[in-house]
């Protein structure tokens, strides 16, 4: 038996559509990452970015379980001294909605050169409209 590596000829990057309307935060991440790492092509290789690239859309209408809509907080902090930064799950919805999923997305992902690249394959939009028609991308359902 010999290893067989997949080389940059043969990885095809194909373009998929998630539809984020009703969707559960956690899951819908999942699947995102799945995918952005390429975990669901027969020639992954764990070193090799062969991830596939991945619109989601509606990113306003996602959901939290429970109590967590009213719970979450997100922290980020400015570089300078006191500078912690805190929003609630519900401004940052309200404000900027795109940033929940990119950062649920981007959290499972590697942290390292190779998970930074992943996640420049993951584009993320507000409404139901995205500029990605020309690279006909296929609907992903989620399957989680």
């Amino acid at each position: 038996m010999s290893t067989r590596i997949p080389s940059a000829k043969e990885i095809q990057r194909k373009w998929f559509v998630l539809d984020a309307s009703g969707k559960t935060l956690g899951r819908l991440a999942t699947q995102a990452a799945n995918v952005l790492s390429g975990k669901l092509n027969p020639i992954y290789t764990p070193y090799i970015d062969t991830g596939d690239h991945v619109v989601i859309i509606n990113a306003e209408k996602i959901v939290l379980t429970g109590m967590k809509a009213d719970q979450k907080l997100y922290r980020r902090y400015t570089g300078f001294p006191g500078g912690l930064r805190e929003e609630s799950f519900i401004k940052l919805l309200a404000r900027r909605p795109e940033a929940i999923i990119e950062q649920a997305v981007k959290g499972m992902l590697p942290k390292s050169k190779m998970g930074r690249q992943m996640a420049t394959k993951l584009k993320v939009y507000k409404g139901d409209k995205h500029p990605h028609l020309a690279q006909k991308p296929e609907p992903l359902e989620a399957t989680i």
